[in-house]
């Protein structure tokens, strides 16, 4: 059974309260009360409504973090293209070339751009995220609203990057005279998939940096390794013995998903299943766990 809390007066009523009863004249009060505050049900701490209320407000944070990522750079947006770029060579020349890994029959500077360019935008979404509400500490400790909006926002801003490193990326394919098939129509999901996994476990490692600060130090070295179990530097089939443990890692299938979408290459539907299925297992987690711990975020962050 719902309690109410008892009946609360905004300052600038209870104010005017106290004028009136100086001057003898009665004021009325509305008979429901105007703050509610219950107890929220352990099964939905996230607000859906808040959220859409302070889309606004998400937009802006967007906005200053897209701003804030090149403010005094030389190059600007122009990083967003060079790292996928420069990783690019730099596996071509020691794994595409010394090492000779496999690319599917597809020329291996673009196989390999087409790991890189998702694997970027996921690693950024982690990264930011997971130090956004950290780096956001004077408005969450001042200002009410929906503590995901920050890392939500973080991820949406690595949009703009992906879609630069994209560029890149067709750019090379008519280079190499790749043809586009219609197996790109299926590019979207991929992209919403890439977007929904950074989320939750960006989600979740901002929640969790908010009381343990060694997670911001953790992050990249994990990062790294995460890299080279996500078929980024060469396809899961080259791996036939450890194919069963790629695919449990989402990234490995989701990055699998892109090169079969740019390329025209057969999709692993399998893969790509578990990797939808951990995705939304995921997110559901780090959006519960992130709602329990939002209690104490303005006290202890």
């Amino acid at each position: 059974m719902k309690q109410t809390a008892p009946q609360t007066i905004p300052v600038a009523t209870a104010i005017s309260a106290e004028n009136s009863q100086a001057s003898g004249t009665t004021l009325h009060l509305p008979e429901e009360p105007l703050v509610v505050i219950q107890p929220s049900n352990k099964w939905n701490l996230i607000n859906l409504k808040d959220i859409w209320a302070y889309r606004e407000l998400l937009f802006f944070l967007t906005w200053r973090d897209v701003k804030v990522r090149y403010k005094q750079t030389l190059l600007g947006a122009a990083w967003a293209i060079l790292q996928p770029l420069f990783m690019m060579v730099i596996f071509t020349i020691f794994f595409g070339r010394l090492a000779g890994v496999g690319s599917s029959g597809v020329p291996y500077p673009i196989f390999v751009l087409a790991g890189l360019v998702p694997w970027t935008f996921f690693s950024n979404t982690i990264t930011a995220s997971g130090n956004s509400l950290v780096g956001s500490a004077h408005l969450i400790t001042k200002v009410y609203f929906p503590r995901l909006i920050v890392p939500a926002a973080a991820m949406l801003a690595g949009l703009v990057d992906f879609v630069l490193a994209f560029v890149l990326l067709i750019v090379l394919m008519f280079y190499y005279r790749v043809a586009l098939t219609v197996q790109v129509l299926f590019l979207p999901v991929l992209v919403l998939l890439t977007a929904l996994f950074g989320l939750g476990v960006g989600t979740w490692m901002s929640a969790l940096n908010v009381k343990y600060r060694d997670v911001r130090f953790a992050l990249p070295f994990l990062i790294q390794l995460w890299l080279f179990v996500s078929s980024v530097i060469q396809p899961s089939s080259s791996v036939p013995k450890w194919r069963w443990v790629l695919m449990f890692n989402p990234m490995s299938g989701i990055i699998e998903g892109y090169r079969a979408a740019l390329f025209g290459l057969p999709f692993d539907w399998p893969s790509l299943g578990v990797a939808t299925v951990l995705t939304i297992v995921m997110l559901f987690y780090s959006v519960y766990s992130f709602g329990k711990a939002e209690r104490s975020f303005a006290d202890i962050i």
